[in-house]
């Protein structure tokens, strides 16, 4: 099984975009996540580092600037959605992967607070 390390740029620029109102808060999470075609025009417009900033996890030993090394997306590469955010606390917490499931808790719980 894959292990995951938490991206602390991304949970930082979750938290920015949350202080700035940048989200939605009801979504179908699976109908709005971002599927390989809009990855791949995200990545055409902007660095791997501002995709990496959409992703919760990095894969452990998988090569920094492919998809294989980003994991946990929480958002549309717009704004955060809370859909995601509870996607994410759901798989991390079901693989066990105990920080990034910590991480996207704290997000969430910062997300209820600021949209009150």
């Amino acid at each position: 099984m894959a292990r995951y390390a938490v991206n602390p740029d991304a949970v930082s620029h979750a938290r920015a975009l949350i202080d700035a109102r940048q989200y939605v808060l009801d979504s179908d999470w699976g109908e709005v996540q971002p599927d390989a075609a809009a990855q791949n025009a995200f990545l055409e417009r902007h660095s791997w580092a501002e995709y990496a900033a959409w992703h919760l996890g990095l894969t452990e030993g998988a090569n920094d600037e492919t998809k294989a090394r980003y994991a946990f997306v929480y958002g549309d590469f717009r704004r955060v959605h809370r859909t995601a955010l509870i996607a994410c606390v759901y798989r991390a917490s079901e693989w066990r992967h105990k920080e990034v499931e910590l991480a996207a808790h704290d997000l969430l719980q910062h997300l209820d607070r600021v949209s009150g």
